[in-house]
């Protein structure tokens, strides 16, 4: 092949050659590992949900194969834009739902992805009109057990499930994962917590809390956004939709709507969350849902995201396991233990 070539540039060409076959064979390998730890058992298909305020959109997944009915889990989002499947996020525990036998359904929130509106716009009753929307969907699908049509939601939705499960008493079972009780003690919680793990002292989280007490002051007083503005801190801005969505929502407390259940409830908490004062969330949680509905799980090493110790403090880790291993990018025992919840009701019922 080198042959037309003089020995010295021959010399020079065949190490190059061998280094480029060597990184095409790397990069390939790489290319193939990427796809392999991307691709789940299951199947996933695009869903369009009509309502009498636009469409919403989102994921329905079912285990490849299956002869019957299977049970449903409606997933119900935190905090913020998310499309169905969270960026992937949700797709490990799709694929342990699916094999244990149970579908997924998951939405696009307002403005995500295909789904109409603007998720800023709602309240939380809003956000569980849209869960019991899906629902009501689901259970006209010849695929699912309408008698095992349960719910799964992390953070934001533990104000969303309550409002499910108060309008529909179907509803087989609910999984909480770092639920919060009351908005303003968790906005309180979070920025004290932020704060003392960043390294800021006494006296600087004092006037941080004080600054954010007269946000909160002119929030629940409804006051416009230019109101807002006129004292914010202009290096700590909230967006204009953001504190409309604030202001709807602030008042916002799951205690009394925790006496709505009437199926079994499976309660998760991570150690290391610095996002809700789980410790709070579990003695509520024991206080008003009777002892024969609710188990509960903490996990020490898992952070509000069910991260593993190991990536809550790395971004880069964090990004490159979803991509390179994303089955590990949860605390270890959490999807074991969510298939062990089903498990155990199964057998009750």
């Amino acid at each position: 092949m080198f042959k037309h070539l003089s020995p010295r540039l021959r010399l020079f060409t065949l190490p190059l050659f061998r280094w480029l076959i060597t990184a095409l064979i790397i990069i390939l390998f790489i290319v193939s590992w990427v796809l392999v730890q991307n691709t789940f058992n299951m199947k996933e298909t695009r869903i369009t949900i009509p309502t009498a305020h636009g469409q919403l959109t989102g994921i329905l997944t079912l285990p490849k194969h299956h002869s019957d009915q299977v049970g449903l889990v409606v997933f119900v989002h935190g905090d913020g834009p998310i499309n169905a499947s969270y960026d992937g996020g949700y797709r490990p525990l799709w694929e342990k739902l699916a094999m244990a036998g149970y579908a997924s359904l998951s939405l696009d929130k307002p403005g995500v992805g295909g789904s109409s509106g603007n998720w800023l716009d709602q309240t939380m009753e809003d956000r569980a009109q849209d869960v019991l929307t899906a629902i009501e969907w689901a259970r006209k699908e010849p695929s699912i057990d309408q008698d095992r049509i349960g719910l799964w939601g992390a953070s934001q939705a533990g104000w969303v499930i309550p409002y499910v499960v108060k309008q529909d008493p179907d509803i087989a079972f609910s999984i909480l994962v770092s639920p919060a009780i009351n908005w303003i003690t968790q906005g309180r919680y979070n920025t004290q917590q932020e704060m003392l793990q960043k390294g800021y002292t006494e006296e600087e989280i004092t006037a941080k809390q004080l600054y954010n007490d007269q946000v909160l002051q002119l929030i629940r007083n409804k006051a416009t956004y230019d109101e807002y503005m006129y004292m914010a801190n202009k290096e700590q801005l909230i967006s204009k939709e953001r504190w409309t969505f604030i202001v709807n929502n602030v008042e916002s407390d799951a205690t009394d709507g925790l006496a709505s259940f009437h199926s079994p409830v499976h309660l998760v908490l991570g150690g290391r969350d610095i996002n809700v004062d789980v410790q709070e969330t579990e003695r509520v949680y024991r206080q008003m849902i009777p002892q024969s509905l609710l188990s509960v799980t903490k996990l020490p090493d898992a952070d509000h995201s069910m991260l593993p110790s190991s990536l809550v403090h790395s971004t880069f880790k964090t990004y490159a396991t979803a991509l390179f291993s994303p089955r590990k990018l949860m605390d270890a025992h959490y999807l074991d233990d969510i298939i062990q919840f089903l498990n155990s009701i199964k057998e009750k019922s």
